[in-house]
């Protein structure tokens, strides 16, 4: 019984070594295979490195002047009004993802991830739900970019109605390839509201800014701000508005040269942007630890 275990044994070490051989790992030898465990060993973390990972990987994406243009069409078109420049920039925040459906990482990337203090990696599950294909994860950030342009259009010209515009025959129409979800929101609304007043609201500065918008006004929360903080001063912004119930996560985490304002409403928010616009900025407030 010994020795026929011991056959089958060294035929298994035969072939295994042969195949190693011939896929080029191992010379052709009759050396042990245990003389080659370090290559092996490297093989197999080179295998695994290249692997489809768990994990998503994120960092800073583009940003985008939404008073300026995006492929060659207004970011925000306004009919029914007059509309009026502004010598600055308003600028949305993006965060570029990778892992999520349609976009797969390896586990090489995201360990290269984990590596680099501007990239966060994230298990898949809290970003997107078990088994989303690309399609349906596809549909549900361009339905969520749906639903905020629209509140923001709805938060801006309830806003102007309220400083005494007639915004009656406005419409309103966004446009932007490539970003999806909500957090865009709040910049979308400044832009519709600093298109149709007189103001320079911006006075030449790059503002930016994150933030869900409801049709109310209200400003919420949003994912990946310490990123888009990273993406702002990278494109020339000095000043962020940024939502009050991100607080928690922006504190510490301020690239040197941009400055943080806290806002909770889009009312807080526009005076907190013609405040910036005018130099006028002692009484906005920053964010802190809760």
């Amino acid at each position: 019984m010994q020795s026929k275990r011991r056959l089958h044994a060294h035929s298994a070490q035969t072939m295994l070594r042969r195949a190693l051989a011939y896929v080029g790992l191992i010379p052709e030898s009759r050396r042990p295979l245990r003389y080659y465990a370090g290559t092996l060993a490297v093989a197999l973390g080179i295998v695994i490195l290249l692997l489809p990972s768990a994990y998503t990987v994120e960092g800073p994406g583009p940003t985008q002047d939404v008073l300026g243009k995006a492929s060659g069409e207004q970011v925000i078109a306004v009919t029914g009004a007059t509309t009026h420049k502004d010598s600055g920039k308003l600028l949305l925040v993006t965060v570029n993802a990778s892992g999520v459906p349609g976009y797969p990482v390896t586990n090489g990337e995201a360990l290269v991830g984990w590596l680099d203090k501007n990239q966060t990696v994230l298990p898949q599950e809290v970003v997107f739900p078990v088994g989303q294909t690309s399609e349906e994860y596809a549909k549900e950030t361009s339905q969520q970019m749906d639903s905020s342009q629209s509140a923001a259009t709805k938060a801006a010209l309830a806003y102007l109605k309220h400083m005494g515009k007639d915004v009656s025959g406005v419409k309103v129409s966004m446009h932007i390839d490539g970003i999806g979800g909500p957090s865009a929101g709040m910049m979308y609304t400044l832009g519709v509201i600093d298109k149709l007043t007189g103001e320079n609201e911006t006075g030449g500065k790059t503002i930016a800014g994150t933030g869900t918008i409801d049709a109310k006004g209200t400003v919420g929360a949003i994912g990946g701000i310490r990123l888009k903080m990273i993406g702002a001063k990278r494109d020339g912004a000095t000043w962020f508005l940024a939502p009050e119930s991100n607080c928690d996560e922006v504190v510490g985490h301020v690239p040197q040269g941009l400055t943080v304002v806290k806002v909770s409403t889009l009312d807080e928010a526009y005076k907190a942007l013609v405040a910036i616009g005018k130099g006028q900025t002692g009484a906005l407030e920053g964010c802190s630890a809760s």
